[in-house]
This record gives structure tokens, sequence and C-alpha cells, in this order.
């Protein structure tokens, strides 16, 4: 079978939101494109089509409406305290003092001028434990999620006004990457109708992290860090992200660094509908339930409290001897606090549905409790705490010990029935702070004790990490260049997105202020189609 040969001025290898945003600006920029991806038509949008839409955004109109004044310096500042940045990531930091500067600008006003909008309610998320995180609530959710933001952007290529500079090849898995003296000049692979070769100017890799490859998730873990990697972990990116073309470009000499560093969740539940193997859903997990280890004893001294430091949450359960966690708490905590993180899992933000949500969110979401208590094999409920322990121990793996969560359970409400003025439970000073903030009231119980006999039935849910985000990948310069071994560009190699663990490998350091990762891509491949156009900006 002959090879079918393509050329073009620029390649664009992934076509998810970092692969899309480049198009479009290339485009933008009158230069000749292949998006080319492995995926069917259909999958277009990659990660994003299921992601919440969550970005981390500073100076925008919205916080200004919810009275929050926030300015690029005290981004920065977080992010480094955040970040924990050594003199071994000098572009990482580059890429996030540039990040904290012009987010607004090339970010927020471009996906505004396509029409996206944003949830009015800013949302104040990675606080840190000891106040290290976000000093502010940044945090903007997306109408439509992750996909009406992709799909909105694909759109718009597809239907561009120099649409005809535009060829899309779909079903096409990269094998190779070809070079000539020193100089990446395409591409190689397979085809639905066989052997392909595209021959161009410049290569932009956006073809996602090595989440989604379980061999490469457990060769890179930080044990140091998370502990052993677990032998059950959940899987929460399809297998399509497995990391090949980080192994082409180290081929080529292209850096490849802090691959340890991931971003994964401590709350994952097995999806009842799993489209690949050890599929897993991210829940974000009811603030107001108390988190159990294994035997069913509550975690201390100091509680584990979703909303503050999700690295650290990982630390600690991959620490425990099981490395997997209960969460235990009533119907009334559930249906108040209870959420999963993804598109379809938030039909009324997806659907743009503001009443809908505001009276879900003053009425609790009772639909979303029911359907994991009917569908989820990692959720279960009963009436009285010893019926629940019976259930929780037949799930197991682990026998819990009844009397042992009684006494924790217990204690915990004891402390609540003293009031506030007596309160001395560090979980409890967390749920007040929570409420200090108008967002984060209507979505937290106001003192909320887990045995209240009107509040049943009681529920249980059995969480394992999942593996979601690699934060590290090809080291990059502001301009989305792919750098050598000796810090030199790799002529005409560029990567965008979580390929280039979303600039300069790793622009989170080893944690991040979360909402980093879509935001990040459209960065990313901006800032790469305008080194590729000559078009000045700010470095």
């Amino acid at each position: 079978m002959s090879e079918t040969l393509y050329r073009t001025e620029v390649l664009v290898i992934g076509a998810g939101l970092a692969g899309i945003s480049t198009a479009l600006e290339l485009l933008d920029q009158g230069k000749r494109v292949i998006l080319l991806d492995a995926a069917t038509r259909q999958a277009c949008g990659g990660q994003a089509n299921d992601a919440f839409g969550g970005m981390l955004l500073s100076e925008t109109p919205e916080q200004k409406r919810n009275g929050i004044h926030d300015s690029a310096e005290l981004l920065y500042s977080d992010w480094l305290r955040a970040a924990q940045f050594t003199s071994n990531d000098p572009w990482g930091s580059r890429w996030a003092a540039l990040y904290a500067e012009r987010n607004r600008t090339d970010i927020y006003d471009w996906l505004h001028g396509y029409g996206i909008r944003f949830f009015p309610a800013v949302q104040w998320v990675e606080r840190g434990n000891h106040g290290d995180g976000n000093s502010l609530p940044r945090y903007h959710v997306a109408w439509g999620c992750g996909r009406g933001v992709v799909q909105t952007l694909a759109q718009r290529l597809l239907n561009h006004p120099q649409a005809h500079l535009l060829e899309c090849l779909f079903d096409h898995r990269v094998e190779a990457l070809e070079h000539q003296s020193s100089t990446v000049v395409g591409c190689s692979g397979k085809g639905p109708h066989g052997d392909f070769r595209v021959q161009t100017e410049h290569v932009v890799i956006c073809s996602g992290g090595i989440n989604g490859n379980p061999a490469k998730v457990r060769q890179h873990w930080d044990s140091t860090t998370y502990g052993p990697c677990p032998s059950d972990l959940l899987m929460g990116t399809p297998p399509s992200a497995d990391g090949a073309l980080h192994d082409r470009v180290q081929a080529l000499g292209g850096q490849v660094v802090n691959l340890g560093q991931m971003w994964n969740y401590a709350a994952g539940i097995a999806h009842p509908e799993p489209q690949y193997p050890d599929h897993g859903l991210s829940l974000i997990p009811p603030r107001s339930a108390l988190w159990l280890d294994s035997r069913g004893r509550r975690i201390g001294p100091q509680p584990l409290v979703t909303g503050f430091d999700t690295h650290d949450l990982c630390k600690r359960i991959g620490h425990l001897p099981d490395q997997y966690s209960w969460q235990v708490m009533n119907w009334r905590i559930a249906i108040k606090e209870m959420a999963i993180s993804g598109t379809d899992s938030n039909p009324l933000f997806r659907d743009r549905k503001l009443v809908s949500l505001i009276w879900q969110t003053l009425t609790g979401n009772k639909a979303l409790v029911r359907w994991m208590l009917d569908h989820c094999p990692d959720v279960i409920s009963a009436d009285t705490l010893e019926q629940l322990a019976e259930r929780m121990t037949a799930l197991g793996p682990m026998t819990v010990d009844l009397h042992g969560m009684q006494t924790d359970i217990q204690a915990y409400d004891a402390m609540l029935a003293r009031g506030p003025a007596l309160h001395n439970d560090d979980q409890i000073r967390r749920i007040h702070h929570l409420r200090q903030w108008r967002s984060d009231r209507l979505r937290t119980c106001r003192a909320q004790p887990i045995l209240a006999p009107k509040a049943g039935p009681l529920i249980a849910i059995r969480e394992r990490i999942i593996s979601r985000k690699s934060m590290g990948g090809m080291l990059t310069d502001l301009d989305s260049r792919v750098l050598d071994g000796q810090g030199q560009p790799i002529a005409g190699l560029y990567a965008a997105g979580e390929a280039a663990g979303f600039g300069g490998g790793g622009i989170s350091g080893i944690r991040s202020l979360e909402g980093t990762f879509l935001s990040n891509c459209i960065f990313n491949g901006r800032r790469a189609a305008w080194a590729i156009a000559g078009v000045e900006r700010n470095a």
C-alpha cells in the first residue's frame, strides 16, 4: 500500500484544547495548518470535553463584581509559594510569572471574544492548609463546562474565514518525528488507509500527558511524596494520553522533565459505566463528612478537609497502610455538598441553566446522590451505624472497627453540640472559615452532626487515589519551543498544553492552584502560534 504524503506550513499534533487553540491562532495569522489526531472526529476536543471547565483567572470582571481585588503580583506570590520551584525549574517559574501578568488578556478576554462566559460566582479553591494557596477566590467556571469551551473554539476553527488553509486528519497516529540537520521537518505514522507522512516547517505537539498510561504512571510515581503507587490506582484519564510522543521527543534530544509531578485526587470512586480499565470518577467530596481510614477511624490528628490542599490529601492517603479511605456523612450533607468533577456530572453548568442551578443549590442535589447510591459500587447507605459498618466491611477489603468509628463520630457530633464558643476541632474551624465566603456558604452545611436523627440515611463512600494530570512534560521556553539538553531550542519543534507540563515542563511546580490546566492549554498554544508567525508579544 502506498504512503500518503501531506505538506503544510505548520503541523499541530493533537486536536484537544491546546491543539485547537494553536490552530485557531495560526489561521488568524494566515498560516497553512494540518491538525492531526489519533482519535476520531467525534472525539475532537480531547479531554477538555469531559472537564468541569474551571480556570484560574485574575483581575476579571467577575472578581470585581464579587468584591475581590486581585493583582498579578499577588497571584504570582501565591503561585511561587504553592509551586515550590527549585533552581532546576527556571522555565516553570518564568511561565508562571508570564501567566500571572497575561492571563486576563490572553485567556479571559480571548475567550470572551468568542462568546464564552463564566459563572458569576467566583469559587475559592486550593486555599492551602496554612494559607499557602490562593489568597483570594480565582476559580472561574465556564458556562458550558470544558465541553462548551472546546466545542465553541472547534466550531470557530472549522468555520474560520480562512478555513481553506486548514486540513484536519483524524484517525492518524504519529509513530515518528522526522528531522533533517537537527531540524524537525514532519512526522510519519499510520492512518485509516495506510501509512502517511507530513512534511512541514513547524511541528507543535499538543498530544497530552502520560496519565492515561498506567505503566508510565507507575514508572514515574514519586513514592517518597505519595507513598508506593497503589495497586488499585484508579484512572481519570483515557488511554490515549499515553506519553508516546514524550519518548519520541527525548529520542531527538529534547528534554522531558518533572514527570513525577502529577496532579492526582484522593477521592476517586469506580465509574459505574467504565470506558476503559480502572476508569474512575473524581469526587468533590463534602467538607462536613468525616474522612476515615480503611478501618473506619478518623484520620488525624489534622483531619482531612477538601478545598485546601489537594496535593497534601493525596500524600496523606498514599501513606496510609491500605491507601484507601472512607467518607461518612448523612443524606442532608450529601445533597448539599456532594459533587463530581466533569462536564456530564454537572448538567446545569453544562446546559447553562442558571435558575435551575440556583434552585438546586438551595434545595440540594438529590438526583446526583440518588444516582450514586443506585449505580456507584463504592457508595453505600444504611439507617444505622451498625448496618453501615457491616456494609463497609462487606465492600472491604478491610474490616471496619464499629466501636472505634462510633466513638470518633459521636465525639465529633458532641463537639458540634457544644456550640461555636466551645468548638475545638480543626475541621469545624475550617467549615466556619469556608462559610465566610458566600459561594461556599451556599454549598456547605452549618455545623451538621453526622448522626442527627432526621438527617439520614447514613452514607459511606469508599475512595481511592485517582490518576489525573501530569504536571511535568517537554521543557519549553516562553515561545513554546522545545529545548534540548543544552537549553537550546530544537529547530521546528514546539509543545503546548499538558505535553509541555502546561508550560516550561512544569508551570505549577509540585502543587497547582487549580484551574491552571485548561487555561494553560490556551496560553501555551497561542504563544506557540505567535512565535511561528513572528508576532511580537511581551516576553
